[in-house]
């Protein structure tokens, strides 16, 4: 059995140059290349469940999700997703039992050379093995609760939900 199972879902972690405008389309997860770089000693299975910008995910979409880390056999789960709606699929994980399930992302690409991918993931990995059950996010070197964390796109930060506790 694997230590940590991470799922991956798209969003800017995942994005690739599309076409000579810089534009960015969501492509193979690079996740298992940066940890085999990062000279992981865990045992991890990276699994691809979806491959879609965060802001065009659905309801659909976000039961797939569950149904993937429900019907897991690892305790432990990572799942790397799109940031702009990483809240309400923590959300929407809230009330599987028995796993201790975190959420990450990125701001920039993972392929980027300034990119604070490997370091939210590894805090993501590290928050798995130590938090409690239950479902959490990890970004910004910090953990929140999905039901009191919210994105500010205008600081490019998650942060706790004023007057609430995460």
């Amino acid at each position: 059995m694997v230590d940590i199972l991470i799922l991956t879902a798209g969003g800017t972690i995942d994005k690739i140059y599309f076409d000579a405008k810089s534009s960015f389309q969501v492509g193979e997860s690079p996740i298992g290349e940066l940890l085999r770089e990062a000279n992981l000693t865990l045992d991890v299975e990276v699994r691809s469940v979806l491959r879609k910008d965060s802001l065009e995910m659905t309801d659909a979409d976000r039961a797939l999700l569950r149904r993937a880390a429900e019907e897991a056999t690892a305790e432990k789960i990572v799942i790397t997703h799109g940031t702009d709606t990483m809240v309400e699929t923590g959300k929407a994980l809230v009330g599987i039992t028995g796993k201790t399930i975190v959420l990450t992302g990125a701001m920039q690409p993972a392929r980027f050379r300034s990119t604070d991918a490997l370091f939210n993931v590894a805090s993501a990995l590290t928050a798995s093995q130590i938090l409690p059950a239950g479902v959490y996010i990890a970004m910004n070197g910090r953990i929140f609760d999905p039901r009191h964390a919210r994105k500010n796109v205008a600081e490019n930060r998650f942060e706790e939900l004023a007057g609430e506790p995460g």
